[in-house]
């Protein structure tokens, strides 16, 4: 891999740690430590300043994975394909999310779906896909 794809997959790995591993932390530790404080708006300004960041690193992730997807010719994987519509399932629950912010449910799904998306990745990384 030249280093200029190193560079892309890099900024396509950070923006998954960020999306992925926020939501992580979000959710096993902000919002129980800060439900239990009971402070309802600093919870919210939380979370809002998260989806800002989590909206940007989707976006890189598009971005990257698409350059990737068209570089290493990977259209016609099977692999990709699930992939991408795990991420097509991942932006319809964060739209429902950001409608409905009380259903946790939904929460539980973006997670579960993005690291399946993860899963995926890496198969298609190690030319298991």
């Amino acid at each position: 891999m030249t280093d200029g794809w190193r560079f892309v997959l890099y900024l396509h790995l950070l923006s998954m740690a960020f999306f992925v591993g926020g939501q992580l932390v979000f959710g096993l530790a902000v919002v129980p430590l800060m439900r239990g404080e009971g402070d309802r708006e600093r919870l919210r300004a939380v979370a809002r300043r998260f989806g800002y960041g989590s909206l940007a690193a989707l976006l890189v992730l598009i971005l990257t994975g698409w350059a990737m997807a068209s570089h290493f010719q990977l259209w016609d994987s099977s692999t990709l394909r699930w992939k991408l519509a795990l991420v097509a399932l991942v932006i319809v629950l964060a739209l429902s999310h950001l409608r409905y912010p009380k259903l946790h449910a939904l929460q539980g799904a973006i997670l579960l779906a993005s690291l399946v998306i993860v899963w995926l990745g890496l198969e298609l990384a190690t030319g298991g896909g």
